[in-house]
């Protein structure tokens, strides 16, 4: 994996985590498998979809909160359970007890500004992220100096892990990119400490 160091922060980088064919099969799994929602947020007293569809699965009881929206898990699927464990086999350390699935039907879908530092995560979460279908490109911006960006072109079947400082300090998107067509699923897989 390749790390990528941010100063205050840190980025390991796998393109080759799945093989193209792994990476199809897998979308097609999770397609047949998951539950995807069409969540709601509020803004401004204004009711508004989520950009995208999501999915929260993990250990019983163990609940997340984001965004005003508290999430309850499904049972973790096969293929879910298959992918978290090539990850803690691969990482040699963290493990993790839920996912956040994301499915970004084409291009207009996409991620605002934020960064995953909620209490429930702990002080430096853990955060491994698959990426699954069509390129995508995720931007981090520092909290503090503006000018500090770096962008990555996340591409199917890649693996990228968040650790460190990095929620401290920087903010991440998945921003719009009209010319993207094709969807793409990102399962984002962590560690609840406070459920």
């Amino acid at each position: 994996m390749k790390q990528i160091s941010l100063g205050d922060g840190e980025l390991l980088y796998d393109p080759n985590f799945l093989s193209p064919e792994e990476a199809d099969t897998y979308i097609h799994q999770l397609m047949e498998e998951i539950i995807w929602k069409q969540e709601e947020i509020k803004l401004f007293g204004k009711v508004h979809p989520l950009p995208r569809k999501t999915a929260w699965y993990g250990d019983k009881g163990i609940t997340y909160t984001y965004s005003g929206l508290q999430n309850q898990p499904e049972r973790w699927s096969p293929t879910l359970l298959t992918l978290k464990e090539r990850i803690e086999n691969l990482l040699e350390g963290p493990t993790f007890n839920s996912v956040l699935l994301n499915w970004y039907r084409d291009g207009n879908d996409k991620m605002g500004w934020h960064s995953d530092d909620e209490p429930s995560l702990g002080r430096n979460p853990v955060i491994a992220s698959i990426s699954l279908g069509a390129p995508r490109f995720f931007d981090l911006r520092h909290k503090k100096d503006k000018t500090r960006k770096h962008r990555l072109e996340l591409t199917s079947g890649s693996l990228l892990v968040m650790q460190g400082e990095l929620q401290h300090h920087w903010v991440h998107q998945v921003p719009v990119q009209k010319r993207v067509k094709e969807g793409r699923i990102n399962l984002t897989f962590r560690d609840i400490k406070f459920p």
